[in-house]
């Protein structure tokens, strides 16, 4: 038909071996080891790594007491680096650290906010943790109200770690990565227009081999049949060989796959990282918020595509400005939108934190294959918990 739209959008992920996401896993972790044992904890751990080595660096603050190279030593272990030969090993690589306590400037914001200052409150509110704009989005377009594109490029990094741990393809090794290409007419996705996977394996396996099981083994069993056609572009390790990779290869640093963790590149980032920060720090918790406003609007049909934008001042509780767009997708207008949702949701810092019991080491898990739209965990900020009758 004349009239129809089409368009493409790309997305990709990658496998818990790729270098920054190891990064992200040992920061995580470590933040995760805090909070069992003192749930109020700082943290602000950044993470670095090259061949045979990690660096361990940021802020904390806290009455536990942490092993961080054992943490990072079983971390990279879990992750499947433990051959000594492939320039990066749980065992063998040289594991530093330089830390801090949390800047005493900081901490007097966050401790106790502006408002409670002001009204000279006697218990303490916390004040957000820094300055920044934090998004949600959330859309129809598949049972995790997720992008299809990041949502099934995550799909198939989770097969291609499975077949390597699962001996279904032994010849994997940890490093990998997808980019899905989808079609989309008159903004509804329609099929897939390509599919590009690289993954770092052994020297013994043929590049035949290797291309002809990912199709069977990995794409075949995770892409429905119905987004593939004849047409659909299927390109597998595209250099032709991948051997060598992991942090012995690509230096890793947290936070730089921040699209990754999110939407894909499909709605808006605030810059913010997610790894290695406590929820006091708004870049993680306030994101989280906004996801789960965007998702429970959505979930409840007043729109078929929203995106939340959050903003705070540091040491200040409540959000400068809030922002919403359904894209001329909603029942009632944006405005009258983000009035109510400034009336039903508490958007302060120690609010969030209350409301999905954010004190918990529950953020390992998140910092592989995305923190929204998983499925495959028990997020908080994944439930949907409002029901239809809304007071617009």
């Amino acid at each position: 038909m004349k009239n129809m739209k089409h368009t493409f959008f790309t997305s990709e992920s990658v496998t818990e071996g790729h270098p920054d996401k190891a990064c992200d896993q040992i920061a995580d972790g470590i933040l995760d080891e805090f909070l069992k044992k003192d749930p109020f904890s700082r943290v602000a751990c950044e993470v670095t790594a090259e061949t045979d080595a990690v660096h361990i660096m940021g802020e904390i603050t806290s009455s536990a007491k942490v092993d961080y190279k054992q943490v990072a030593r079983q971390i990279i272990r879990r992750i499947g680096y433990t051959e000594p030969a492939t320039g990066f090993d749980a065992d063998t690589c040289l594991i530093t650290c330089s830390l801090h306590t949390q800047s005493p400037d900081i901490a007097l914001g966050v401790n106790q906010s502006l408002e409670s200052k002001q009204a000279c409150a006697v218990d303490s509110e916390l004040g957000a943790g820094d300055q920044g704009m934090m998004f949600g989005y959330a859309c129809n377009e598949t049972s995790e109200m997720m992008p299809m594109p990041i949502t099934l490029a995550h799909e198939l990094t989770k097969k291609l770690a499975q077949a390597r741990k699962e001996k279904v393809l032994p010849y994997l090794r940890p490093d990998g990565k997808a980019q899905v290409t989808v079609e989309y007419q008159n903004g509804s996705p329609i099929r897939l227009d390509a599919i590009v996977i690289s993954t770092q394996h052994t020297t013994e396996v043929t590049f035949e081999k290797l291309q002809k099981d990912i199709v069977t083994q990995v794409i075949q069993k995770t892409i429905p049949s119905k987004l593939l056609d004849g047409n659909t572009r299927m390109l597998i390790n595209p250099t032709g060989r991948f051997v060598f990779g992991g942090p012995a290869c690509d230096s890793g640093l947290t936070g730089r796959k921040i699209i990754v963790d999110t939407y894909g590149g499909y709605a808006k980032h605030g810059g913010g990282s997610f790894s290695g920060k406590d929820p006091t720090k708004v870049d993680r918790s306030a994101a989280y918020m906004a996801r789960y406003i965007a998702k429970n609007i959505v979930a409840t049909e007043i729109a078929k595509r929203c995106e939340i934008q959050i903003s705070y001042a540091i040491g200040v509780a409540k959000p400068v400005s809030l922002f919403v767009d359904t894209f001329g997708t909603g029942v009632v207008s944006d405005e009258k939108l983000c009035k109510w949702i400034l009336k039903t949701y508490d958007m302060r810092p120690a609010a969030i934190i209350e409301r999905f019991q954010l004190r918990r080491p529950i953020y390992l898990q998140t910092a592989s294959y995305g923190h929204f739209g998983r499925s495959d965990l028990d997020l908080p900020w994944e439930k949907v918990d409002y029901n239809t009758t809304y007071n617009l």
